[in-house]
């Protein structure tokens, strides 16, 4: 007769470290409507999912939104230097720190070819701005970011 272990034994399963392509695979994600400060839901109450491409997009906004060392949840590389951009002393010097405080929070993604084409509109003290923003694999997008004093 065999002899049964008190404690079961079982194999180690080989763990698989990802690949290029696999790291750059956009993943699905709940979709964040901006506009209304919540997940979007459908006529049943269900919250919709974003396919790829609108979680990186969400992201993108998420992060350009984000006050870099703010938040606990994030590691120091998540969110912009938006306060210090915005305290510069001349709206030219005010807009290229934007400009590069935005870039360098997008290009933390390894997900993100290139950040470029940089629009600022003031409204009296209050500056909002586009930029254009490309992923591997996908077409450029327009990302508009409210960064007001």
């Amino acid at each position: 007769m065999a002899e049964q272990s008190l404690f079961p034994t079982f194999s180690v399963p080989v763990i698989e470290t990802p690949t290029a392509a696999q790291e750059r695979k956009y993943r699905r994600s709940l979709y964040f409507d901006y506009a209304t400060g919540d997940f979007r839901q459908d006529g049943a109450g269900k919250i919709v999912e974003a396919d790829g491409r609108e979680a990186y997009k969400q992201w993108c906004m998420k992060v350009a939104m984000t006050e870099r060392f703010t938040r606990l949840a994030y590691t120091t590389d998540i969110g912009t230097e938006m306060i210090d951009a915005l305290n510069q002393e001349d709206r030219e010097a005010v807009q290229s720190a934007v400009e590069r405080t935005i870039t360098e929070a997008l290009m933390v993604n390894p997900k993100t070819e290139y950040v470029r084409g940089f629009s600022f509109t003031w409204e009296g003290d209050s500056l909002s701005c586009t930029c254009i923003v490309k992923g591997h694999d996908w077409e450029e997008f327009s990302v508009g970011i409210p960064a007001s004093k």
